[in-house]
């Protein structure tokens, strides 16, 4: 029983480290790789830990069940989504509008108009990051984005188009699959669509490239 829990962990070890080689290079000093070991965590996802760094954490147990090149596109999601600056902040929202609702009960009290004015205004713009990081049609648009990045750094490490879109197509109809309710199942849903569109216009365009140049190759076609 040891020697499995020594095997096993020395697996998810092995991974996390062949998981560093994919990182880009100018994020290797600042971006860091870890096992996530919290609860029912995520498959993966990325938060900052301090100044200037950021973690990916990997659900280990859900992540060995994709194959190589679905993790690797996934992996390079998050990539993405550190390089587009869209990964959750701190939080600083909530607490900015707790104290400008409470600043502004207590003007209301003393009737000081320019701090109340002050405290409402710090409500107002809490309250409009608050809405932006929890819009529906933000976060959309925040993971497509990704999703096309990471599509490019697939290439960037060697991948085909159509290897790259056919890998990261396919683990997110796993993750449809195991979406724990309808509302995430139909965030992934929009993003396979998207992706599925992208797709298209990448094959339209090579096709395109190639009846203009008869030499050019493309590789494999695509595949839903």
């Amino acid at each position: 029983m040891s020697s499995f829990a020594t095997s096993n962990a020395r697996a998810e070890m092995s991974e996390l480290r062949r998981l560093r080689t994919l990182l880009p290079p100018e994020l290797q000093s600042w971006v860091t790789v870890e096992a996530n070991t919290a609860s029912n965590p995520p498959l993966i996802t990325c938060e900052e830990i301090g100044k200037d760094q950021v973690e990916v954490q990997i659900n280990l147990v859900r992540w060995e069940q994709l194959a190589k090149d679905q993790r690797n596109l996934m992996f390079w999601h998050e990539v993405a989504r550190i390089q587009n600056d869209t990964i959750p902040r701190d939080g600083w929202e909530m607490a900015a509008l707790a104290i400008g609702l409470g600043g502004a009960v207590g003007e209301l009290w003393v009737q000081d108009g320019l701090l109340l004015v002050l405290a409402m205004g710090l409500c107002g713009f809490s309250g409009w990051r608050l809405y932006q990081r929890n819009n529906s049609q933000n976060a959309l648009e925040h993971a497509t984005a990704a999703d096309e990045k990471a599509i490019a750094l697939a290439t960037r490490f060697g991948y085909t188009l159509p290897n790259a879109y056919k890998s990261l197509g396919s683990a997110l109809k796993i993750l449809t699959e195991q979406a724990p309710n309808k509302r995430k199942r139909k965030q992934i849903e929009a993003r396979l669509q998207a992706l599925k569109n992208s797709a298209a216009e990448a094959k339209a365009r090579s096709q395109s490239m190639r009846g203009s140049n008869p030499q050019a190759a493309y590789g494999p076609s695509y595949q839903d």
